[in-house]
């Protein structure tokens, strides 16, 4: 079966494998080509776009620097997971990180509940046990995909508010410091591996027993006052955190 011709513009000023590029790119995000799918042939793309097999090559070889998608020789080329990375040596949002390195993310908010505040939380925060607080979870994509469960605890009075904006499309630290005029300043982390449990699984998409990376985060503003408590569940098969560390003089 011949293949669909598709449109690139000869005459723009835009390079052709550039656009073929972004019209593939477009497919990987907007799930056209799914993870772990094998895509068209270069023969194909070659026929279908109507360009030489250099261009296709160059428009794969930026896709591939970008880690959407992998080669496997004599096999073909494959559509990627995606896997990203935060640094650690910065306190940001992970929309705010993902999106100054081209990712494309939102939120979708499962729950959002005022719960009496349980031992760790309300020590975390500086509370009294059972003191209300409020509570929201939120399944993290990146890229369109699930990437993350977070759960995050925050004063009651701080909740109440948030409850009205676009969780969906922005961090509560950017709406935190932004619009409430906190300024925050340190984040004390925990990190460990674990399974993950069925219901965790349903919401990231992996099966039950599958690996997880789970962060305890605990911010503060500039003036060391406890402000945001978080449970982060990453897919261990799409994310890392990363950090450099330097040796000190003895």
């Amino acid at each position: 079966m011949e293949p669909k011709k598709e449109t690139v513009l000869s005459l723009s000023p835009v390079p052709l494998y550039t656009q073929i590029k972004e019209i593939l790119r477009n497919r990987i995000l907007d799930g056209t080509y799914k993870a772990h799918e094998q895509m068209p042939s270069e023969s194909e793309l070659t026929r279908s776009f109507e360009v030489s097999r250099i261009t296709v090559r160059q428009a794969l070889g930026d896709l591939q620097k970008e880690g959407l998608i992998f080669k496997i020789h004599g096999k073909g080329t494959y559509v990627s997971q995606p896997k990203a990375f935060q640094n650690l040596g910065k306190l940001q949002g992970f929309g705010e990180a993902m999106a100054s390195m081209g990712y494309e993310t939102f939120s979708q908010v499962i729950s959002f509940k005022i719960v009496p505040a349980d031992k760790t939380v309300a020590l975390k925060l500086g509370l009294g046990e059972n003191e209300m607080v409020s509570e929201i979870r939120r399944v993290r994509y990146l890229n369109r995909a699930p990437i993350s469960l977070d759960v995050t605890y925050l004063p009651k009075s701080i909740g109440e508010r948030l409850i009205k904006e676009d969780l969906a499309h922005r961090d509560i630290f950017l709406i935190l410091e932004n619009d409430y005029g906190y300024s925050l300043g340190q984040a004390e982390l925990q990190i460990e591996a674990m399974l993950a449990d069925e219901s965790l699984g349903r919401l990231i998409h992996l099966q039950e027993g599958s690996p997880v990376l789970r962060i305890e985060r605990l911010t503060f503003t500039t003036d060391n006052q406890p402000l945001d408590f978080e449970y982060l569940y990453y897919r261990g098969d799409a994310f890392q955190y990363r950090l450099r560390v330097e040796r000190g003089r003895i």
